[in-house]
């Protein structure tokens, strides 16, 4: 009869870490960006900042596309301050052409809900 013993050292299981969004689209060659983090300026709040984190991929389909700068910082903030200005252009055209939202004051003013 075989007995184990108690006191003799295991080995440690090996846990597989999973991997993340950004390994696994580097690893199928993809670009990749996501927001790790927004904060605001509560003294003014229409103030504030957003943390990126990217991929080199990302950062080849960005010059590509035209983008430029010194860093790779530098070209994803190009950008990200395209997807913004878009965002804002693309809601004021959908007040303007909203007939409902607009409310005539009188004196060539107007009010939009």
């Amino acid at each position: 009869m075989k007995f184990s013993n108690p006191f003799k050292s295991r080995k440690k299981k090996q846990v597989a870490k999973k991997k993340s969004a950004k390994e696994l689209a580097t690893e199928r060659k993809e670009p990749w960006v996501s927001i790790l983090d927004m904060d605001i300026d509560y003294e003014d709040i229409a103030s504030g900042s957003f943390e990126l984190d990217w991929n080199d991929y990302f950062v080849t389909r960005l010059l590509k596309a035209g983008y430029k700068g010194k860093t790779d910082a530098d070209i994803v903030d190009q950008w990200f301050q395209t997807v913004c200005r878009n965002v804002v252009m693309e809601t004021y055209e959908q007040e303007m052409a909203d007939p409902e939202r607009r409310t005539d004051l009188g004196d060539g003013r107007t009010e939009i809900k």
